[in-house]
């Protein structure tokens, strides 16, 4: 098979999946939605808004590397949102190698986004393709709120905190208690890796504009210090995340806990399927489509150094429609044109922070940056 779409969405049944097609229609981009259950793609793009003027191809595919490299082939983009990357994602990454196709996803594990820099990252570039993990909110406007805050010279270190109101979808609750029990997590420290404390520890940290504390974790590390370790303006990174619900916030440890006693010295095959049945007993209904007036999203940086520092404070809405957009923007971008670098990058390192906050502007998920920089 050899598609004459220019991308392919794979895992377009889940939540994600279907923003991410739903925004590729917004951008007129043709696609094809692919997974492993036909019948479940079509009902996820019943579901998409406006689905029935869009350009698409519903295909069933098994996840090996000889099926997926022939559906990749002829594409030029792979949206995967397909978790845990860990776990599922080399499959995917030798097909685009295989095909000559760019490499995006959703995830928020890092250890998979340093087996993607370690193992997978000079092959692409190599074939002067893009391999660019993580983007999605909570770790791309992060990431752009650090870069707004490093057009201030003489700033090495990044103190990031990231807060969201809603739920997490099934994959997402998925990918937490997989990182949290199968993974470490790491900070930046003069550009070394150092461990998190793995003692459950959740943290109390002012939420810019509000009367109010909230509650954060490492979790699992996120991609930042893993993006910001190749770049030569910053030493030192850290990042905290929670979301904006006390109550559930302050089960999350225990939630953890009772995984990690799960899972145990288990075989790593028997511990995923713990470990999904244990999200699936947390969470297992598709959450309903977000809220303007209600799924918020704070992403603020303190980015400082011996003599300066700047803050930025990202207000959103609506984390999981900001990730499609800026996979359907990625997307977009890399059908028209090549990316600012090849191989293993960040979407703001191949994109341009600035445009990527423009997509999500334009479509009304992001407002004005408040910078605040002494020095």
């Amino acid at each position: 098979m050899t598609t004459n779409k220019p991308v392919v969405v794979y895992g377009a049944s889940g939540y994600t999946g279907r923003l991410v097609a739903e925004y590729l229609r917004e951008y007129n981009l043709p696609f094809i939605a692919a997974g492993r259950n036909k019948d479940r793609i079509n009902e996820a793009m019943r579901a998409v808004p406006g689905i029935e003027t869009a350009d698409y191809d519903v295909v069933q595919v098994d996840h090996t590397v000889d099926a997926l490299t022939e559906l990749f082939t002829g594409a030029q983009v792979v949206c995967n949102t397909v978790g845990p990357f860990a776990k599922y994602g080399p499959e995917v990454v030798e097909a685009c190698i295989n095909a000559g196709t760019h490499y995006l996803d959703t995830t928020g594990e890092q250890d998979w986004m340093i087996t993607c820099d370690e193992q997978y990252g000079h092959r692409m570039a190599e074939r002067g393709l893009l391999l660019s993990p993580g983007i999605a909110q909570m770790y791309t406007t992060g990431e752009i709120a650090a870069n707004i805050c490093l057009e201030t010279p003489g700033l090495d270190t990044l103190d990031i905190a990231v807060f969201w109101k809603g739920f997490p979808t099934v994959a997402s609750t998925q990918t937490i208690l997989v990182n949290a029990a199968m993974s470490k997590a790491y900070y930046l420290e003069q550009n070394e890796y150092a461990e998190w404390p793995a003692d459950g520890t959740i943290y109390e940290l002012t939420v810019p504009g509000l009367h109010e504390t909230g509650l954060a974790l490492p979790w699992g590390g996120t991609s930042h210090p893993v993006w910001f370790r190749q770049d030569p303006r910053v030493a030192n990174v850290k990042v905290l995340g929670g979301l904006l619900d006390r109550q559930l916030m302050q089960g999350v440890p225990q939630i953890v806990a009772g995984a990690l006693e799960q899972v145990g010295s288990l075989p790593v095959e028997q511990q995923f399927e713990a470990l999904t049945e244990t999200a699936l007993a947390v969470r297992s209904e598709m959450p309903p489509r977000e809220n303007q007036r209600v799924n918020i999203s704070i992403d603020s940086v303190h980015a400082t150094g011996p003599l300066g520092r700047a803050h930025c404070l990202l207000r959103g809405a609506c984390n999981y429609k900001q990730t499609g957009v800026m996979q359907a923007f990625a997307a977009h971008h890399l059908v028209q044109a090549a990316p600012r670098r090849a191989g293993f990058a960040s979407a703001c390192q191949a994109f341009g922070h600035r445009e990527l906050l423009g997509s999500l502007t334009a479509f009304g998920l992001m407002a004005t940056p408040e910078v605040t920089r002494v020095g």
